[in-house]
């Protein structure tokens, strides 16, 4: 007997940015994601949330040492890069499984004009790397008067 399997949903080339095009247009996004699979060994999960004063961005980054990340900001783009080192033991004997992926990673987010860039922040804790970046002070609209001439 032949068993034959259907996949509702083939992740194609253009399955993760059509995804992620529709819930921009629905829910809207502020800052926009870029990674380059060919710099990366491997990238991190985030979650990005904009607050009343700030977006927040939360990476995860499991087993990678703070100081082996390096945050960037140029021109607008915030750059999260770092390296997970491979796990070295003593022991003796041959792995059966390795999942876990070593190796350096580069996530860059492209932020929005209101983003206070001399402001970010970053902490790290538990595996989380959180990066707040506070938002400028938005200048109330004013009525400009028009002067009568003559």
């Amino acid at each position: 007997m032949n068993q034959i399997r259907h996949f509702a949903f083939r992740r194609g080339p253009s399955f993760g940015g059509d995804l992620r095009a529709a819930f921009d247009h629905v829910f809207g996004s502020d800052i926009s994601a870029q990674s380059t699979p060919a710099e990366s060994a491997w990238a991190p999960r985030v979650d990005i949330r904009e607050e009343e004063g700030r977006f927040l961005i939360l990476a995860d980054v499991p087993g990678v040492d703070l100081a082996d990340i390096e945050i960037q900001m140029d021109r607008n783009v915030l750059s999260i890069k770092g390296d997970r080192k491979a796990y070295s033991s003593q022991t003796e004997g041959t792995y059966a499984r390795v999942e876990r992926v070593t190796g350096g990673f580069r996530r860059s987010f492209t932020l929005p004009d209101s983003a206070d860039a001399d402001g970010i922040t970053a902490s790290g804790r538990h595996g989380v790397l959180e990066i707040a970046i506070p938002k400028k002070a938005q200048s109330a609209p004013r009525r400009i008067a028009i002067n009568a001439a003559g």
